[in-house]
């Protein structure tokens, strides 16, 4: 296992018609999708959390399974599956979320899970951290692992879900002193601080302790920030957007799998990576992301699959400048 996970595992039911009360369902959730995106691009994953024993909870397991996610840290219990409703806008996905009492949510392993000695990224965020014992069980799988791991936190905000959103801003920011990336959607930068420039909030994710904070814009592309170097901007390849769930899941894998290529095992070495290496991860992963939109539903790529279509970009390059 080189990139580990934890967090919800949910199915995701998405409206199939406007105006109607047919929904589709997808095994879905934002750890469970990168870690399978993140399993798909190649890279040994595994997934920490509590799955149901009811028929949804099946279903998450034998999908991760599937995919060749290492499913060994998986906790079962007989409390309900996460559900969540989702319903397209021109604009963005609204939620509704069943989460109370869920499997996920109330994952509380004692002692905690010791990762194997070759995982290199823990990814942590999402709804997990919105319900206890998961999120206290969590803040202490990240603290047991700093310094070792490449600390992995994108927020992935759902507001339908918080109740107090000036305590969770206020939550957030010792979210982002616990990360060595940071990476986050313009949506959930401006429900993080309202009003503030995106890079006014990335400074001060560095200035609590990240190394790296990334935004994403959707098809305007991707920014880096780190203290000391100037920002650093990525284009969103043009694809035929047919859904963008999973997006944002697929990116983040992308950036921990391609981080991995060039060599980053520990957290100082994000410091180390050249302009020009940053820049491959950030395509890398744009690439992964836009691929998973051309599909319906989370359905991350595989390797080969962002490979060619990097190389497709690359010929289409060299033949415009002849």
């Amino acid at each position: 296992m080189r990139i580990a996970l934890t967090g919800e595992a949910l199915i995701d039911f998405t409206a199939s018609e406007a105006g109607t009360l047919a929904f589709l369902g997808h095994e879905g959730g934002s750890p469970l999708n990168t870690a399978v995106a993140c399993a798909r691009l190649g890279q040994p994953t595994g997934f920490l959390t509590q799955l149901s024993t009811d028929l949804f909870g099946e279903r998450l397991m034998g999908f991760l399974e599937r995919n060749g996610v290492d499913t060994s840290f998986i906790l079962r219990s007989n409390a309900p599956s996460t559900l969540a409703f989702v319903e397209r806008t021109p604009q963005t996905n609204r939620y509704a979320f069943y989460t109370r009492g869920s499997a996920d949510a109330t994952w509380a392993p004692e002692p905690l899970p010791q990762l194997p000695a070759e995982c290199r990224f823990l990814h942590f965020g999402s709804i997990s951290l919105l319900q206890d014992p998961a999120a206290t069980r969590i803040a202490d799988l990240i603290a047991a692992n700093a310094g070792r791991c490449v600390i992995v936190f994108d927020p992935n905000v759902r507001p339908s879900l918080i109740a107090d959103m000036a305590t969770y801003r206020t939550r957030a920011s010792s979210w982002f002193a616990m990360a060595d990336l940071v990476k986050l959607s313009d949506e959930d930068a401006e429900l993080l601080a309202p009003g503030k420039p995106v890079e006014a909030l990335a400074a001060d994710c560095l200035a609590a302790g990240a190394r790296a904070v990334i935004v994403t814009r959707g098809g305007d592309g991707a920014t880096l920030w780190r203290t000391g170097h100037e920002a650093l901007t990525v284009a969103a390849p043009r694809v035929k957007v047919v859904d963008t769930i999973g997006a944002g899941d697929t990116f983040t894998a992308g950036l921990s799998v391609s981080l991995l290529a060039h060599g980053v095992e520990r957290p100082e070495q994000l410091n180390a990576l050249g302009d020009e290496a940053w820049k491959e991860v950030m395509r890398f992963a744009a690439t992964a992301a836009a691929l998973n939109c051309t599909r319906e539903g989370a359905d991350p790529p595989t390797l080969e699959a962002v490979h060619a279509a990097l190389a497709q970009e690359d010929n289409g390059a060299v033949a415009s400048r002849f």
